[in-house]
This record gives C-alpha cells, sequence and structure tokens, in this order.
C-alpha cells in the first residue's frame, strides 16, 4: 500500500532467542519479484486496468509488477504504470475460510472512508471477475512512509522516545478511527453490530474446528468455552477494523507522531471498537513478558513502546470508554491469532500455500491458548 507496505493478516513466528538491535538491524525489504506460485496473468491484468480505472490517474507507459512480499495471506502487488504506482489486492490462493479475505468489502470501506479518515488509503477499482485474476481484487493508491517491524526506521533513529511516540500516535489514530461515524463516512450498513462479539467467538471457533489440531484441540475448546461465557456487552457502536496492531500502519517518513495509513481492511466492520484494543495488547509487548513472545517480530520489546498498562490507559483517557474488561478482549486475540496461525499452516500442508514460513507458523498456538486461558482465569 505504501512505500513500506506490509500488508500483513499475521506476523511471522518470534524466536525470543534472536538477539535484536532495533537501532541497528536492517528491516525486510518491502518490495521483492513475485514470489514462486503466486504470479497472476499480468497480460490480461494490465489490458483490464488499461481500459477500466479513472481517467485522472492518467494510466500510461510501461507495466511493471512486483509484490509486497512481508504479508502471510492476502496477495498484494505493487503495479506500476509508467511513474504511476498502484496496489493490486486479491485473496489467496486456494480453499478460503467463510468470510475472509474479502475483497468487495475491503473495497467499499476504502472507496468511500479516505473522505472522512486520512489514514484509509483510497481505493479506485473492483473487479469481480475471476477470468482476470483467477478471484475478486481491487486496486488502490500507493502511499509511502515507514513501517515498524521490531526495527527503529533509520530516518526516527536520532530522535528522542521513538518508542513510546510511535505507540502514542497509534493509539491516537486507533481512538480516531473507533470515534468516527459510520452514517457520515456512507458505511452503515457495512455490518450488524447487535450480537457483534458473540458472533465473532462462535465463528471464529467454526473456522477452528475446520483446521483443527488434536493435540491443541482441548485447550483451545476450553478457552473458547471461558470467552462464551463471559461475552462483554459493547458500551458503542463504532468501526472495527479487526486487525490493526503496530506492522498493519505506516508513519510519515522521520515522524513516529504520525500515522499516515491502516493496512488490511478486509474484516472491517461495525461493532464493539474493544475488539481492535485486544488486537492491539496481543501483539503488544510488555516488560513483564519475560521469555514469553509478544511482539511477533524480534525487536519490538527493545523499542521503548508504552507498556500494555499505558495503551489500555491512553485509549480510555482518548475514547472514554470503559476498559475494565480489557483482558477479556485480549485473551480472545491470543484464541484468534492461535485460530489464524492454524489456517495459516492448514493451507500449506495441504498445498493451497507456497510461502516457506507457514511450515512452522502454528508452534505459537501453545503459547497462546496457555495466555489466553491465563487471563480468562483472572474474570471469575
Amino acid at each position: 500500500m505504501g512505500g513500506n507496505d506490509n500488508q500483513s493478516d499475521i506476523t511471522t513466528p518470534f524466536d525470543p532467542s534472536v538477539s535484536v538491535d532495533p537501532f541497528r538491524d536492517r528491516p525486510q525489504p518491502e518490495l521483492a519479484a513475485v514470489r514462486g506460485g503466486e504470479d497472476l496473468d499480468w497480460d490480461k491484468i494490465e489490458a483490464y486496468l488499461r481500459a477500466n480505472l479513472p481517467e485522472h490517474l492518467a494510466i500510461e507507459g510501461p507495466f511493471e509488477v512486483l509484490q509486497f512480499p512481508n504479508g502471510a495471506a492476502n496477495l498484494t502487488y505493487m503495479i506500476r504504470f509508467g511513474s504511476r504506482e498502484l496496489v493490486l489486492r486479491r485473496p489467496p490462493f486456494g480453499t478460503l475460510a467463510p468470510g475472509a479475505h474479502d475483497m468487495k468489502r475491503e473495497y467499499k470501506v476504502l472507496s468511500r472512508l479516505w473522505r472522512k479518515f486520512d489514514r484509509a488509503p483510497r481505493a479506485y477499482l473492483f473487479c469481480d471477475d475471476a477470468a482476470i485474476a483467477g478471484a475478486d481484487f481491487f486496486v488502490m493508491e500507493r502511499q509511502r512512509g515507514d513501517v515498524v517491524r521490531g526495527v527503529i526506521p533509520d530516518s526516527m533513529r536520532d530522535q528522542p522516545d521513538v518508542g513510546k511516540r510511535l505507540g502514542h500516535s497509534l493509539i491516537e489514530a486507533m481512538a480516531q478511527f473507533h470515534l468516527l461515524d459510520a452514517d457520515e463516512c456512507g458505511l452503515s450498513d457495512l455490518g450488524r453490530p447487535d450480537g457483534f462479539v458473540a458472533r465473532q467467538v462462535r465463528g471464529w471457533k467454526k473456522r477452528w474446528d475446520l483446521v483443527a489440531d488434536p493435540e491443541h484441540d482441548e485447550a483451545m475448546c476450553a478457552a473458547h468455552a471461558r470467552l462464551e461465557k463471559f461475552v462483554p456487552s459493547p458500551q458503542r457502536v463504532s468501526f472495527v477494523h479487526n486487525d490493526l496492531k503496530l506492522d498493519n500502519c505506516m508513519f510519515a517518513t522521520g515522524n513516529p507522531d504520525r500515522v499516515v495509513a491502516f493496512f488490511d481492511w478486509d474484516m472491517t466492520t461495525l461493532g464493539d471498537p474493544l475488539i481492535d484494543l485486544g488486537t492491539l495488547l496481543n501483539y503488544w509487548p510488555d516488560p513483564s513478558d519475560g521469555n514469553v513472545a509478544r511482539g511477533g517480530h524480534p525487536g519490538m520489546e527493545k523499542m521503548g513502546l508504552p507498556s500494555r498498562a499505558e495503551v489500555v490507559a491512553l485509549y480510555a483517557d482518548r475514547t472514554g470508554l470503559d476498559v475494565s474488561l480489557a483482558p477479556w478482549y485480549e485473551a480472545f486475540a491470543q484464541w484468534k491469532t492461535a485460530t489464524v496461525l492454524e489456517q495459516l499452516h492448514y493451507r500449506w500442508k495441504v498445498g493451497d500455500s507456497s510461502d516457506p514460513r507457514m511450515e512452522s507458523i502454528s508452534a505459537r498456538v501453545p503459547g497462546l491458548v496457555r495466555e489466553a486461558l491465563r487471563l480468562l482465569d483472572g474474570l471469575d
């Protein structure tokens, strides 16, 4: 999406034994040649885009394709016509989980939300003709900036309190997103907020059942039962991004105080905004973690980010919401992430994914479900 676009749906496993200096090590490349097995019919796509993209984009010049390689599910490509750079998104190959990778939803959100929320990139074109790219896809603007994956960007390294400022600006942007009026954004029909959280718990249990590893099934089912027992009542209806985390946003180059874009809008809906807070906490490292992996990217724990308690307090102050049940939302996010990791591994196992990272990505499932159960124990 941007110059350092991530577009990931889940982060890769964190190895606490790897020592990372977030001010020294280089981040992974943000653009690369298209990965083997993930090429599309580019001649057909080029012809379709030249004929259908809006005229104001002035599409001309030679066509070129690269891939944003750091995502783990949706396929995201940088396409270039001369000097005009755009981003194309389509679902991964193979069998998809029900309701997942919804490009039509993502296009709907991004074709409208950008007018009211400048962290939403503008979408230009949606195509549901599978003869073009093998599945639904859409095209949106490309934005540029810095994505933080456990490595402080070069443009920010000489600034004070970078980690704390990154955390504060992300929480501020998330709060602004949650305070938007869906009617004013033309998206009041985006979801069914009544019973949203309970449906999430039921729906993700069904997804687990489709890919369940027998070794972890008992613990996952125990966590599900406790989540159902303590389902909280929502305090307000807001937009819910459903995958907000540090590496799913982009910062202005050299400015840790400004988030310029969020990524991966395909699960956006209307519901309980604390679902997003739980997701953020799920990926947020804390000094109390010890050897328990939380950041998803080695180095995050050394960046000086605000603690999870500070994140919760900042969010509560900015939104005015009661965050006393934040542990439930955090536990749900841990349990949901375990399910997503198992889904990604299952796709690799049945041959639907050629990404070698997916062979071992489910190794984090036991730790995630243990942490979910620990958080839920505190609700009795």
